[in-house]
């Protein structure tokens, strides 16, 4: 399958706030995001972060109280992951900022990635992983694209487990 829409990166995930202040404050002081400059056309308040080359857009909703209450943490649920260097410190920190999380396990052929689950003020699900133990292992008949700023290419294809 060709790269029809020529893409290259995830450029940003954009999430709406019941409350811009405290979403900024999660996503700089939890997962550490570092604010951006946001184009000052926008008729809509908001904040832009980046950090761990993903750009996370927050929205002040107009009406805030008509946003989901979700409060159940479940893995199975809508969810950014992002990748860590050490679960047990992230496990720590948490307890230290009293944010409720679920831990899981996944087993695959003798390998254990390890889970942390939680939310953002708003009902966001976030995970924590070491998702990189598990090995990148493409399906029959697909092949890797590697894109660069100019352009893409189709890889060899990889032998399938």
């Amino acid at each position: 399958m060709a790269n029809q829409l020529q893409l290259k990166s995830l450029n940003h995930i954009s999430l709406v706030c019941r409350s811009l202040t405290e979403s900024l404050h999660f996503y700089k002081n939890v997962l550490g995001f570092i604010p951006i400059r946001r184009p000052g056309s926008f008729q809509f308040q908001g904040a832009w972060l980046f950090n761990y080359n993903i750009g996370i857009h927050l929205l002040q909703s107009e009406d805030p109280e008509s946003l989901p209450n979700t409060r159940q943490i479940n893995p199975k649920d809508n969810h950014i992951s992002f990748q860590c260097e050490s679960m047990a410190a992230v496990e720590k920190k948490l307890k230290e900022m009293e944010i409720e999380y679920v831990k899981a396990r996944v087993e695959e052929g003798g390998i254990e990635v390890d889970q942390i689950f939680f939310h953002d003020p708003d009902g966001f699900m976030i995970e924590i992983c070491n998702c990189d133990n598990l090995p990148v292992v493409f399906v029959a008949g697909e092949a890797l694209r590697m894109c660069s700023a100019i352009s893409c290419t189709v890889q060899p294809k990889l032998a399938v487990v």
